[in-house]
């Protein structure tokens, strides 16, 4: 199971690297982000880990496209036919989008520095640990509703549908403190608010979503993960 898990992560990321275009766009990306929020904004500190987890959430989630384009090919036919339990095809396509997910928010993080922004050696491992489990998060949920889609285009409509309001519900632009009091009930219940809060806690700042711990906000996230991962593997199993 492990291995059959491992060779399909490890397919992902050699389509993923093979394919120039994709790679361009991962590290242009990062690099767009950062003159735009270099040149045009303010509190650097604050929409710095919003931008991050931007990135993590599109990567994480269209890297499950590839889940349409095997089967529209015949591959992901082959590989349900074999010897594996589908929960170890799950994990692999999760696997292989939470990597190419944390290669892209790490290139981004790397870029730090120069907006003023410089985390220790251990508030990078942290940072790093957190964007794991959140891109692992949104690559299961991904795969979830990838698994029913048959077309590309279908997928990108709903889930440019889902993303957007997921990430401006997070905080990543504005914080609760500020919104009205139904869309501060809306952030409440949007996970990534958590993942996000546990990541800019991890990169220094102070203070989590209505007196939220970093444990607390961690442990969410890895929840939500969880319950996706698990979502995903049963609808795979039907």
């Amino acid at each position: 199971m492990i291995l059959a898990s491992l060779s399909l992560c490890w397919r992902e990321l050699v389509r993923f690297f093979r394919q120039r275009s994709r790679v361009v766009g991962a590290l242009g990306t990062p690099v767009v982000f950062w003159l735009l929020i270099g040149s045009g904004f303010d509190y650097l500190d604050y929409l710095f880990p919003g931008t991050l987890v931007q990135i993590l959430l599109f990567a994480s989630i269209f890297s499950t496209i590839s889940i349409i384009q095997d089967r529209n090919e015949g591959f992901l036919q082959g590989v349900l036919v074999a010897p594996v339990p589908r929960s170890a095809i799950v994990l692999g396509k999760v696997l292989g989008g939470t990597a190419i997910a944390l290669v892209q928010g790490l290139g981004f993080l790397a870029l730090a520095p120069l907006v003023g922004i410089k985390p220790s050696l251990l508030q990078v491992l942290a940072a790093s640990g957190v964007m794991a489990i959140v891109a692992f998060g949104l690559t299961s949920l991904g795969v979830l509703l990838a698994w029913r889609f048959d077309s590309v285009q279908g997928f990108h409509g709903v889930m440019n549908l889902l993303l957007f309001p997921m990430w401006l519900l997070s905080g990543a632009l504005f914080p609760p403190g500020k919104a009205i009091s139904w869309v501060q009930g809306a952030m409440v219940a949007d996970p990534l608010s958590y993942g996000l809060y546990a990541l800019r806690m991890a990169l220094g700042a102070q203070g989590g979503p209505w007196g939220v711990s970093p444990g607390v906000s961690l442990g969410i996230s890895a929840a939500f993960g969880a319950v996706m991962f698990f979502l995903a593997a049963a609808t795979a199993r039907r």
